[in-house]
């Protein structure tokens, strides 16, 4: 309480402010002095999509309303800091919290709330198709060429950790894009795709050989493309010929793709996680800085992110080579730098983070944890990793089930026992949406 009058919390996250927003606002502010807290562009980003005006922007937007006496930002989903740090009489919110993936929040911001004596005061939620058209609207600029090319670079710039995860097809792209899980009071999704090679030709029931040729690739993430927004990381391989890297990476860009990355290897592509148990061949520095040179003078844009990676450890050559290579990659021109590795164990990534970390605090470093998936995606932070890539999980899993499923029909001579496998239709047609 401020004197007498009473004290009144709201918080917002939206760009897009309508007539059911105001009105609640409104109410709120005839209750006392009200403050409210904006989530933070991270924390919108980890959540929802992606917002349209920066915090700064959606700030003045809020201070523009009558009513509200000030706007203060709120670091997480969590509204605790805040509330224990002001103490308001009432907290003001809709009526949709009351179940769904914020339940878990209102029912701290009760127990808070009860510690000191406030209260919140919930108005029914509305909506209308203004605003249902505006959000489709801003669902549409996220997805345009231009504003999803940007967006890996400003989720590196607003967060310490960005995770993509595989996407071979529309549905799984879908899935990358929607998947979102509750834990510790914060929401967590994906922040970007991943378009590998691999997943791409193991969903053509072609061998990871480069037989898949970049014109179908392109197919696919154009696919993916047309029903998501996060931003897209493509896997280039070895980038062919530099001659038709130049061209690709153009396209690359052009279609909105955030980011490449190629590997600095030569010949048939065979798999890294091969290792030497097949031939490969790496690229000398002097050619591989020569293609990263070339691909970098063709980019239009400063979105665009041309990522090096190093097999220096795939192939046994050890620290002192990665080391070199990662140096003269990054002076030729390379965005980011991934570091590879076939061990389960993850000591010589961690080698790797420290010793390039103490020559470069700034260039990006990339991580494909296929091999040591144990270690967290806070201990990579740690060691200075800014990307993890999830690059084949869906991939292994749905087969295995598809397979599942197949045998226990032959088995059964019937559906009804796959059943229990299979995700049903309805759910199916609610990850699909009507209106993309």
């Amino acid at each position: 309480m401020v004197g007498d009058r009473k004290t009144v919390y709201m918080c917002f996250s939206t760009d897009v402010i309508h007539g059911g927003h105001t009105s609640i606002i409104q109410k709120a502010a005839e209750l006392g002095e009200l403050t409210i807290g904006m989530l933070t562009d991270e924390v919108v980003a980890s959540y929802r999509r992606f917002p349209i005006l920066k915090f700064e922007e959606r700030v003045k937007l809020l201070e523009s309303i009558k009513g509200v006496e000030r706007v203060i930002p709120q670091h997480t989903l969590s509204y605790a800091e805040n509330l224990r740090a002001l103490k308001p009489d009432y907290v003001v919110h809709g009526d949709n919290w009351v179940t769904g993936f914020q339940q878990p929040i209102r029912e701290e911001v009760i127990a808070i709330l009860k510690e000191y004596g406030g209260e919140l005061i919930e108005y029914p939620y509305s909506t209308n198709e203004e605003y249902e058209r505006l959000e489709l609207i801003q669902r549409e600029q996220l997805a345009m060429p231009d504003v999803r090319r940007a967006r890996l670079k400003q989720l590196l710039e607003m967060k310490p950790l960005v995770t993509a995860l595989e996407a071979h097809n529309g549905i799984t792209g879908l899935i990358a894009e929607k998947t979102t899980v509750l834990k510790d009071g914060k929401i967590y999704q994906f922040d970007a795709m991943w378009c590998s090679s691999l997943c791409d030709s193991t969903s053509k029931g072609k061998p990871d050989i480069e037989l898949v040729d970049i014109s179908t690739r392109l197919q696919t993430v154009d696919e993916i493309m047309d029903v998501t927004t996060k931003p897209i990381i493509f896997d280039g391989d070895t980038g062919g010929l530099t001659e038709h890297f130049v061209y690709n990476i153009r396209t690359l860009e052009r279609m909105g793709v955030s980011a490449v990355i190629i590997e600095d290897k030569t010949g048939l592509k065979k798999n890294s996680l091969f290792g030497t148990e097949v031939e490969q061949t790496q690229d000398s520095i002097e050619n591989f800085c020569s293609k990263i040179a070339a691909g970098k003078a063709a980019l239009k844009t400063n979105d665009f992110m041309l990522i090096a990676r190093i097999e220096s450890l795939i192939l046994e050559k050890g620290l002192d080579d990665a080391l070199k290579r990662a140096v003269a990659y990054v002076e030729a021109g390379a965005s980011g730098i991934m570091i590879h590795s076939r061990r389960k164990s993850p000591d010589e990534i961690f080698e790797f983070c420290h010793a390039f970390r103490q020559q470069d605090v700034v260039t990006p470093l990339v991580v494909v944890p296929s091999s040591f998936s144990s270690v967290t995606e806070d201990e990579f932070a740690r060691r200075g990793v800014n990307i993890v890539i999830y690059a084949n999980q869906l991939t292994r899993s749905g087969f295995p089930a598809m397979q599942r499923v197949a045998e226990t029909i032959l088995q059964n001579g019937r559906a009804e026992e796959a059943d229990q496998f299979c995700m049903p239709i309805k759910e199916i047609l609610t990850l699909i949406p009507e209106d993309y």
